[in-house]
């Protein structure tokens, strides 16, 4: 294994640990609002700092992005690590087992490795950079679907960017219209992975963060998937606007977009 996979599937599995112990006394965890509509627990704040020192102890001169506490910048800025701790907040306060860690690593600015980890069903999804992706070490493939007719296409609402309600629901109609089913789970990275692993067809969301989606990202990529943003560029990671999938179900998705996109959406 890739010695620095080693240390993030280290870092997944501790930061997954500190979840799921929190998961089994909810009533206990502590909850603030970060901006409308977006929360942090204690637990949040728990895993992110297991996630780092177990980073830390390996790479103590890496930089390390997370969801909580920003840029902790280290001596070497080629070596930048992106973090969710617990992506999917709101489900696990509510008690829905669905959510999970999201670790990837970028070395000068390409990603080399990803790891999402649901610590409910201990799923392990895994990718390096030309090697493939796994899934509890077993190679996992997008499906090989050649229209939008028979595919299950997960999404995310944009509930921290609501001036896209609009656009948004006219794309949901219009990709309902066009395949069999909508998903949506409440968790991007594990979308992203369920995309990798064949579960879903496809995924479109808009407005999510770096940590949402750098490992996904990697994953679709590894397990033979295209991803791009809502023009079919490549400005996913900044804008935040993100189409996964197979090679074809990705450019279908694009197509029936790409006329109901607002200005704000085009970049």
């Amino acid at each position: 294994m890739h010695p620095m996979l080693t240390i993030a599937v280290r870092a997944a599995r501790a930061a997954g640990q500190t979840i799921m112990r929190a998961y089994t006394e909810l009533d206990r965890v502590e909850v603030s609002a970060k901006g409308i509509n977006d929360f942090v627990t204690s637990v949040d704040k728990e895993a992110e700092a297991a996630i780092t020192y177990q980073i830390r102890k390996s790479y103590p001169d890496h930089t390390i992005v997370g969801e909580e506490k920003g840029e902790n910048r280290g001596e070497n800025k080629d070596y930048i690590w992106i973090v969710d701790p617990l992506d999917g907040t709101n489900n696990f306060v509510r008690g829905i087992p669905h959510f999970a860690v999201s670790i990837a690593l970028q070395y000068k600015g390409k990603t080399e490795v990803a790891v999402v980890y649901d610590p409910v069903r201990e799923e392990l999804f895994t990718a390096i950079r030309g090697k493939g992706a796994k899934l509890n070490d077993f190679r996992i493939r997008v499906t090989n679907v050649n229209e939008l007719a028979p595919t299950i296409i997960g999404t995310g609402f944009p509930f921290k960017a609501r001036q896209h309600t609009e656009t948004y629901m006219a794309i949901f109609g219009e990709v309902f219209g066009h395949c069999s089913d909508l998903r949506r789970t409440g968790s991007a990275a594990l979308d992203l992975a369920y995309v990798a692993a064949g579960r879903l067809d496809g995924f479109f969301e808009i407005g999510l963060k770096p940590w949402d989606i750098a490992a996904g990202d990697l994953l679709c990529r590894e397990a033979g998937g295209t991803v791009t943003d809502f023009t079919g560029g490549h400005n996913y990671l900044i804008s935040g606007n993100i189409v996964a999938g197979s090679p074809k179900v990705t450019t279908e998705l694009v197509k029936t977009m790409r006329p109901l996109l607002n200005e704000g959406l085009k970049r």
